[in-house]
């Protein structure tokens, strides 16, 4: 895996392109057994129903607070030789929960330090992204963006399959306290593998596009951010409409990556058959993801999120039907497909379209729209199911978000402004 990387990437651009296969292995655990354990430790004080709610509603909990936060440590970050600064501490405070998380025997302990997790982990990857335009030029934004989505969907399946093997072996291999060492085990394994391949982005990365220091950090911070804001507003009418779009459609996406064992589970699908479809999922992913990255250096970026889109609302309707493992597989299979695509080329598109010297604070911006999305889409779920509907009905409504984001994108293609990283 990593010398084909190498031949297509330089040094730099592959260290940014593995702290997504890094990243991507917390996702994976948060995406299936994380919110397993915490149904198994919720079994005693909460329902089912109850169980899923608040499993959603601490998620929409991580969104507000990072969506508060991320425009402001993106505007402190641009200033020179911060940003690593600001990465490397919350990748630490992420990993460091990660671990303490698998001490976890309460399911309210458990959920506080899972937010407190996901928060440091959601916080890095703002930095993360906008350090794109650091690493590489504008004309392989596309692709490069596409490998580290690409290969994070791959590579996360390593430390995962160990986690799994605890998982399913656990009663076996280690007795009554199975439950336990297994939890930890998996927690354990995913920190070590996200810190490990972390460490080279840690040692290469060079903040080339950045803002001078100036005093009272904070204080500036706001104010350059007010500023920012009122221009989105009022001139710069590309990023505006582009984040509203991205808003609606990366709504859906965020709710079914959230809550996907979650709809294998109130179905009453088998939870071993749901983790291997997703598993197998993230083979799909990787594989559409190089096609995508292929598909980008003859097509427009645009055109490529609007068939991410489309494909996503077609999953989103064929949700409502959902009844059996093998047509929860079809739809994973489908997810797959345009999963990482619509991110990568989310991300890449914008930082095209944005001064790369306050890369950090739009991102940050960014950040509001895609977290304040997932906080929307988890609200569904559990309005939904708070009120006796069906897990399909929650997930069938996404589609609405998909169509609105799609003739939003359009719309935003057609203002001016900086266009595929060119003036217009």
């Amino acid at each position: 895996m990593l010398n084909k990387l190498k031949e297509k990437l330089s040094a730099e651009e592959l260290a940014w392109v593995l702290y997504d296969v890094g990243n991507s292995a917390f996702t994976m655990l948060a995406c299936s057994l994380i919110p397993i354990w915490f149904k198994g430790l919720a079994a005693g004080s909460l329902s089912s129903d109850d169980a899923t709610g608040a499993w959603a509603l601490g998620v929409s909990l991580v969104t507000v607070i990072v969506a508060l936060m991320g425009p402001v440590c993106g505007a402190l970050s641009d200033r020179k030789d911060m940003k690593l600064i600001f990465f490397r501490t919350s990748v630490f405070i992420g990993a460091a929960g990660c671990v303490i998380n698998g001490f976890a025997t309460n399911w309210l302990l458990f959920l506080i330090v899972f937010i407190i997790s996901k928060i440091a982990y959601s916080c890095s990857l703002t930095f993360y992204d906008s350090m794109l335009g650091d690493v590489t030029g504008e004309e392989r934004m596309d692709e490069v963006s596409s490998y580290g989505y690409a290969w994070g969907y791959i590579g996360s399946c390593i430390p995962f399959v160990a986690a799994l093997v605890f998982y399913i072996l656990g009663p076996d291999m280690l007795g009554a306290i199975s439950g336990f060492l297994s939890k930890f085990a998996g927690f354990a394994v995913t920190a070590a593998w996200w810190l490990a391949v972390t460490v080279p982005l840690l040692r290469r990365y060079k903040q080339r596009n950045y803002t001078e220091r100036a005093p009272h950090a904070v204080a500036a911070a706001f104010v350059k951010l007010g500023r920012t804001v009122r221009r989105i507003a009022t001139e710069d009418k590309k990023v505006l409409w582009f984040l509203l779009a991205f808003f609606l459609y990366i709504d859906g996406v965020g709710t079914i990556i959230d809550n996907c064992i979650n709809i294998g589970t109130d179905l009453g699908l088998d939870t071993v058959g749901q983790v291997v479809v997703l598993l197998a999922t993230q083979v799909v992913a990787w594989i559409f993801s190089l096609v995508f990255a292929r598909l980008s250096r003859r097509y427009s970026t645009v055109r490529l999120l609007g068939v991410c889109i489309i494909g996503y609302f077609i999953v989103c309707l064929y949700a409502f039907t959902l009844r059996s493992m093998l047509q929860f597989g079809v739809m994973a299979f489908g997810v797959g497909m345009f999963q990482g695509s619509i991110q990568s080329l989310s991300r890449s598109y914008f930082s095209k379209i944005i001064p790369p010297e306050n890369s950090g604070e739009y991102f940050g911006i960014y950040d509001i729209f895609s977290k304040g999305a997932s906080f929307l889409g988890s609200a569904v779920i559990a309005a939904v199911k708070f009120a006796g509907g069906t897990i399909n009905i929650a997930v069938g409504l996404m589609a609405f978000f998909f169509a609105a984001g799609w003739f939003l994108l359009k719309v935003a293609d057609r203002q001016p402004g900086r266009r595929d990283g060119r003036a217009p």
